[in-house]
């Protein structure tokens, strides 16, 4: 109840506005997922004209996922339940591929047409060939999203880097994402491969998981066996879907340095490295208390004229770094699309989708691949990583 009618007629006049919003969401939800098995659907089964026994069974298996596939994701990654969750993310990677690759078997009836191949021997050659390619392609996506990344080199010029910082090495491990499928021997082993680089920082680069501390610590306890002297940690966004300030004050109790909008130096050879880190870009409408990128209040206190090395999750932050004379960006987030095509949709929200990049006249970005995965436990064209950067003056 309010005393003040003003109030009354806001809420009155917000109902429909939300109710309207709902059904946008609604409609584009189910016209995606509508184009996601239709396309398929009809390029496998209804154009092939295959006989009526095959186009039935086949067409209920189709209608069986369809139905399944909101009902997984809702019951599991709605709910915070494994099971459910595992097989609708293995679901939506499956569904994803195989739109993919009927999309461009559709594009191929051109030059089949061309070559005089009539239908329904079309049709079938077709669906056939997408089959094939993305049971092979599915394949071997898990394979690598489920392999020990391979460590992947990158040199880094640092002009304003002291000579007593030369050569310093930094470890990245970033987009972890454990989740619903255990993969603690996985996390072990990645901990044993980074252990072996000798390298004087590791930075973790925020989605370090995909639920709580609790749900997820047998994951991520390897984390512990870190040997570096100097270990950094920053959220990511999927982080602020449960318990951000929880993962902080986990990383915290196994001897990491949570980078919650401050920063640490490393110094050698009486030269010194500031190493800052903010929280990721949604932190602010998270609706978490305290939290928000605040490189201002990240760099408070820093030594002037320091090279600065900052840990921001999200590529994009760079615009903030460029601003505040930061020499070295390391993000994640991307996963290098990890399925393809996608790295193309991540390209019209971020400035990067991986590797090494230039923004203004100092400030560098190194944009991770990640070393996990999320979702569906599928890497296509989009290589996990774990990255180790030479610092370098010259």
């Amino acid at each position: 109840m309010t005393d003040n009618p003003a109030e009354i007629v806001e809420e009155a006049g917000h109902a429909p506005a939300r109710e309207s919003r709902h059904w946008r969401r609604f409609a584009v939800v189910s016209l995606v997922v509508g184009l996601l098995f239709g396309v398929p659907w009809w390029t496998l089964v209804v154009a092939g004209g295959w006989p009526m026994p095959v186009t039935v069974a086949a067409t209920l298996v189709f209608a069986a996922a369809l139905v399944a596939l909101p009902v997984l994701i809702f019951t599991g990654h709605g709910k915070h339940r494994d099971v459910p969750s595992a097989i609708g993310d293995v679901l939506l990677g499956m569904v994803w591929v195989v739109f993919v690759w009927s999309v461009l078997g559709n594009i191929a009836r051109l030059p089949l047409i061309g070559l005089g191949v009539d239908e329904p021997l079309r049709s079938r050659l077709i669906a056939v060939a997408v089959i094939v390619v993305a049971t092979v392609l599915l394949g071997w996506g898990h394979y690598e999203a489920m392999r020990i990344p391979r460590v992947r080199r990158v040199p880094v010029r640092i002009p304003r880097l002291g000579p007593g910082l030369d050569g310093l090495r930094v470890a990245i491990i970033t987009d972890t994402h454990y989740g619903p499928i255990n993969r603690s021997r996985w996390s072990a082993a990645v901990v044993e491969r980074v252990n072996e680089l000798d390298a004087d920082i590791v930075c973790h680069v925020g989605d370090i998981a995909d639920g709580t501390v609790e749900m997820r610590r047998e994951q991520a306890a390897p984390l512990a066996k870190i040997t570096a002297a100097t270990r950094t940690y920053v959220t990511g966004n999927h982080e602020y879907f449960s318990e951000a300030q929880e993962w902080l004050d986990y990383l915290e109790s196994i001897g990491w340095s949570s980078l919650h909008n401050r920063h640490v130096t490393v110094q050698r050879g009486g030269d010194t490295l500031v190493v800052a880190g903010i929280d990721d870009a949604t932190a602010a409408g998270s609706g978490v208390s305290g939290h928000g990128q605040d490189l201002a209040a990240a760099l408070d206190g820093a030594e002037d004229g320091a090279p600065i090395l900052l840990l921001a999750h999200q590529p994009k932050q760079i615009r903030h770094a460029v601003a505040a004379g930061v020499d070295l960006q390391i993000s994640g987030h991307t996963h290098g699309g990890q399925i393809w095509p996608f790295n193309y949709l991540v390209r019209l929200e971020q400035p990067v989708v991986q590797g090494l990049s230039t923004h203004g006249e100092r400030t560098q970005l190194y944009t991770s691949r990640g070393t996990g995965y999320w979702g569906p436990p599928f890497r296509i064209f989009a290589p996990s990583e774990i990255t180790l950067l030479t610092l370098s003056t010259a």
